[in-house]
C-alpha cells in the first residue's frame, strides 16, 4: 500500500469529501479519484461507495483510513530514529496554532527548539480551533495548539490533551472611554456601542455573538478583520469595542484598556495529538518546548 494513498483516504475520513481533500492537497478532485481507485485495487477491497453526487467510505474504508494513521505515524517515528539513531529530536514535526497563540506559544517554543535540537524542523501553521481537529485526524498537523470550550469538535479516543494554560476572555475599550478603569463589565450596559469582530463563523466572532445575545441584545458590527492587531487598531482609534481572549491583547503595543467580564469567562489552552504508543521523539520535544513557554498551569503566558 502506498503511503501517500493511505494519507488521502485518512483526509477522506477527516475531511469529509474529495472535493476538500484535493484542496488541503492541491490536487484536482479527478486525481483524488483516481489515486483512491489505485489504492482499492493495492488492497483488493472496495473502499469507496457512492451516495449520489458524493461518495464515501465503505466499512472496509474506515476501517482502513483510521488504521492509516497509526500506520503513517509509525512510519514518521521510524524515520526520525533512523535519522537521530533515537538520541537526538529529529525530523519534521507540523504544529498548528491559533492566531493568538502563535506569537505568545509556538513561535517562542519554535525558538527554543532551534537553540537546542538543530536536527528538528518544525512546520508552524495558523489553524482556527474549529479547523484545528480535522487536520490533526486528516495529517496535516502533528500538534495542535487549540481550545475545545467553545467548539464543538468532537474529541474522541484518538485524541490525546496537554493542559498549557488558561486565557481569559476581556471587553476591549479604547482609551478615555468613559468606563475604562471600572471594575468587572456587564455587558448589557454596552448594547448601543459600535462593535469590532472577527470573521463571520470564526471562533471569536461566533463566541462574541453567543455572549452579546446572552446579554439581551444583538450587537451593531461596524467592521471585521481577519486579525487581531486590526481589531486592536480599530478599537484604539476609537471606532469600535470588542471581545478578545486576554493573549491576544498586547496593551504595551496598543493603546487600548481591558475590563474582565461580570461573568468570567477563560477558555482552556491545550496541545492535542494523535493518540500513539508512543509519541515519536520529535513530537515529544515539541510539547515538552510548549509546556515550558507557557509556564505554570493556568498561566495565560
Amino acid at each position: 500500500m502506498n503511503p501517500w494513498r493511505l494519507r488521502l483516504l485518512s483526509q477522506l475520513d477527516a475531511l469529509g469529501t474529495v472535493r476538500a481533500v484535493a484542496q488541503a492537497a492541491s490536487l484536482s478532485p479527478s486525481s483524488v479519484s483516481q489515486q483512491l481507485a489505485v489504492l482499492e485495487t493495492e488492497t483488493g477491497t472496495r473502499l469507496l461507495e457512492r451516495t449520489g453526487r458524493r461518495v464515501r467510505l465503505t466499512s472496509a474504508g474506515l476501517i482502513l483510513a483510521r488504521r492509516a494513521r497509526d500506520i503513517l505515524d509509525h512510519m514518521d517515528s521510524v524515520e526520525a530514529e533512523l535519522r537521530g539513531f533515537g538520541r537526538e529530536p529529529a525530523g519534521r514535526v507540523r504544529l498548528g496554532a491559533f492566531q493568538s497563540a502563535v506569537h505568545t506559544l509556538a513561535v517562542p517554543a519554535v525558538g527554543r527548539l532551534a537553540a537546542h535540537h538543530p536536527h528538528l524542523e518544525v512546520e508552524l501553521l495558523e489553524l482556527e480551533p474549529r479547523d484545528s481537529l480535522p487536520a490533526l485526524r486528516g495529517g496535516d498537523a502533528d500538534i495542535v495548539i487549540t481550545t475545545t470550550d467553545f467548539d464543538e469538535q468532537p474529541l474522541g479516543p484518538d485524541i490525546d490533551l496537554l493542559p498549557l494554560a488558561t486565557d481569559p476572555v476581556l471587553l476591549v475599550l479604547p482609551p478615555g472611554h468613559p468606563t475604562a478603569g471600572r471594575g468587572p463589565a456587564d455587558l448589557a450596559a454596552y448594547a448601543d456601542e459600535p462593535w469590532a469582530f472577527d470573521v463571520p463563523q470564526s471562533y471569536m466572532a461566533n463566541l462574541a455573538l453567543r455572549l452579546c445575545r446572552q446579554a439581551g441584545f444583538e450587537p451593531r458590527v461596524v467592521s471585521r478583520f481577519g486579525t487581531y492587531p486590526l481589531t486592536l487598531q480599530h478599537v484604539e482609534a476609537g471606532l469600535a469595542i470588542t471581545l478578545l481572549p486576554g493573549m491576544a491583547v498586547d496593551t504595551g503595543r496598543y493603546r487600548v484598556t481591558t475590563r474582565e467580564l461580570a461573568t468570567p469567562l477563560t477558555r482552556s489552552i491545550t496541545a492535542a495529538i494523535r493518540r500513539t504508543s508512543p509519541p515519536r521523539t520529535a513530537v515529544q520535544a515539541v510539547l515538552d518546548a510548549l509546556r515550558r513557554v507557557s509556564g505554570p498551569p493556568g498561566d495565560a503566558g
